[in-house]
């Protein structure tokens, strides 16, 4: 027994010795293959490789012209000059980057900048030590983007909500412009079955990050209905165009690069950051180049995508990192476009999943979607309601109308949508998956506004408990008068105490509640609280009635607590309690009601009601 104990521990010594020959010489065979940055010098010879139609990838000549070091802390260049394959004519092309780099047969890097405008095509290579970087990174997990500068208020409408993260959304990525110091080759940004129109209006908006935005065509691949499909040994090689698929389905985004170095099934590519947001999920597609276009400012290739291939998994300074045969997890949109009970259309999009892009991505998709397929310009109003499902068998249900003319009503419903899904995926509580987005629009071609005209009670003067009948008339865009009804039980309140009927859009009660809290932004302090908020923003199209009295409360941390016993009123409000978001308030609400309009409505008044005596 002892002699087939030794004999094991012989074997799996040297099973092990062999082992480590094996990954030493592995090591040995793969750092053989590449020249580090300090070997480089100036007027070495070597060559690279990229598709530049087709998919044949060609070689081109590089002339090593020198070092830029710490360009960036701890970056460096590799300054060359590229000739070969129509270089001369084009200069560097966008969609080069990644484009391997070899001087005797040793792999130095991946061409990833230019100079716009340069009468030669002079290139900075990113050496390879700086992209092998990326794969160390690989288990760091992804820091929540923070949402400074897009706070909720206690109360907010959704169409505040919308427009909020518009501005902060622009603002960001321009100051994103000032401080970019290098000169990324550009992108090829592709967008298939997006209007002329909405390409020309995202691009300002991708042209600030690096992108050349251009419309194209791709191949409709089973997997772009179908996630469950997996690719078929799908395989690359240096050099091969490669696409960073953000949008599939009706809607096509895709990003076009090249592929600098292949370990298996893990690939780097670009030589330069596509966003720089660390650990990702964005598609990886095949790509066939159908010419390189040539510009004075920047030639680039413009290309067709392919099949769905695999994923990226980090996007950083040095480049991205993906893998083969792996799928990302997009997530699902449904659109449904109704203009008549018998007309109807269905969209279905997959979005990657992502905290940044998300929201921008689905903020362009829903606005592109709806503006192709109705007015651009005109009257419109979107009747829509939808809900966002959350893989923990949550969910959020939207529903509102937006109505005037150009693309207002559009651009307030797509960037709502966007506004809602930022908030989710960048809250300070939890991480949040979305499972899948459904909605559905109904469109009208006409303005469906509404005026309030008149508040009718059937008494003034009213005993506890008693029923009120209250009529509402308003005025249409047509000039028609409509009238409403509702009834509301009056507060048990002491003889002789007098009470007030609100009744109004969305932002007047808006505007009552932040005068009445004082307090002007508002953080939430759960994500059940999150969940709740978003799920009760005030609508356009709703009548709010609101009863208010003389009776002092607290608003502590977003929520009311009217009426409340000195006692309990005092230990909030001791010194020694240091509570945050908390203000006294002087009228408490007893009781509220929304009536839903098909119409976006608009108009206050406050109606005095007394308790007799």
């Amino acid at each position: 027994m002892f002699r087939s104990i030794r004999k094991a521990e012989k074997f799996y010594s040297s099973l092990t010795f062999l082992l480590l020959i094996y990954f030493w010489l592995a090591a040995g065979y793969i750092q053989g293959q590449i020249m580090p940055l300090s070997e480089i010098k100036p007027g070495l010879k070597g060559k690279g490789k990229s598709i530049f139609a087709g998919t044949l990838v060609e070689e081109f000549d590089v002339e090593i012209l020198g070092v830029i070091k710490n360009n960036q802390p701890k970056r460096n260049w590799i300054l060359a000059r590229l000739t070969g394959c129509g270089l001369e004519n084009t200069g560097v092309i966008a969609g080069m980057s990644g484009s391997p780099v070899y001087v005797d047969g040793k792999l130095i890097g991946a061409v990833a900048f230019s100079y716009a405008f340069a009468r030669e095509a002079i290139a900075g290579i990113t050496p390879i030590e700086e992209m092998l970087e990326i794969k160390q990174k690989a288990g760091e997990p992804r820091i929540p983007a923070a949402t400074a500068g897009f706070s909720l208020d206690g109360v907010i409408s959704q169409e505040e909500l919308g427009r909020r993260y518009l501005e902060m959304s622009r603002q960001q990525f321009q100051e994103a412009r000032m401080d970019r110091a290098l000169s990324p080759l550009r992108l090829p940004l592709i967008f298939t079955g997006f209007s002329k129109k909405s390409v020309e209006e995202a691009r300002s908006f991708f042209s600030a990050s690096a992108f050349h935005p251009v419309l194209g065509g791709g191949v409709v691949s089973p997997q772009a209905l179908n996630l469950n499909l997996k690719p078929s040994s799908p395989k690359l090689m240096p050099g091969e165009a490669v696409g960073i698929q953000l949008i599939s389905g009706d809607l096509d985004l895709t990003a076009v690069g090249t592929v600098t170095q292949v370990d298996g099934s893990r690939i780097l590519a670009l030589g330069h950051p596509f966003y720089n947001l660390g650990p990702v999920d964005y598609g990886l597609t095949r790509v066939q180049v159908l010419t390189v276009v040539p510009s004075l400012e920047s030639s680039f290739k413009m290309a067709a995508t392919g099949e769905l291939i695999g994923r990226v998994t980090q996007d950083r300074t040095g480049g991205i990192y993906g893998e083969l045969g792996v799928f990302p997890r997009y997530i699902p949109v449904k659109l449904e476009l109704q203009e008549s009970p018998v007309k109807k259309k269905q969209f279905k999009l997959k979005m990657v999943n992502d905290p940044i892009l998300t929201p921008v991505l689905l903020n362009l998709g829903l606005s592109s979607l709806v503006s192709a397929e109705e007015r651009s310009y005109g009257n419109l109003s979107l009747d829509f309601e939808g809900d966002i499902f959350l893989e923990q068998g949550q969910n959020i249900h939207l529903e509102d109308m937006f109505s005037g003319n150009f693309d207002n009503p559009t651009t307030d419903f797509s960037s709502l949508l966007a506004a809602v899904v930022y908030l989710l995926k960048n809250n300070e509580f939890q991480e949040v998956r979305i499972d899948s987005i459904d909605l559905k629009v109904r469109v009208v071609n006409q303005v469906r506004n509404a005026l309030l005209e008149k508040v009718l009670l059937d008494r003034y003067e009213v005993s506890p408990g008693e029923i009120i009948k209250v009529t509402v008339y308003f005025r249409t865009s047509r000039n028609e008068i409509k009238r409403e009804e509702v009834e509301f039980m009056a507060p048990a309140l002491p003889p002789g105490t007098e009470f007030n009927l609100m009744v109004g859009d969305a932002a007047s009660m808006q505007q009552l509640e932040r005068s009445m809290y004082h307090l002007p932004d508002f953080t939430p302090r759960s994500f059940s609280q999150l969940l709740r908020l978003l799920s009760n923003l005030r609508r356009n199209n709703r009548i709010y009635f609101k009863i208010l009295a003389r009776k002092p409360g607290l608003f502590l941390r977003g929520e009311e607590m009217p009426n409340l016993p000195p006692s309990l009123k005092m230990m909030f409000t001791s010194p020694r309690a240091a509570t945050t978001n908390l203000s006294e308030i002087s009228r408490s609400t007893l009781g509220e009601y929304q009536l839903p309009v098909p119409y976006v409505f608009k108009g206050s008044v406050s109606i005095p009601i007394r308790i007799k005596k």
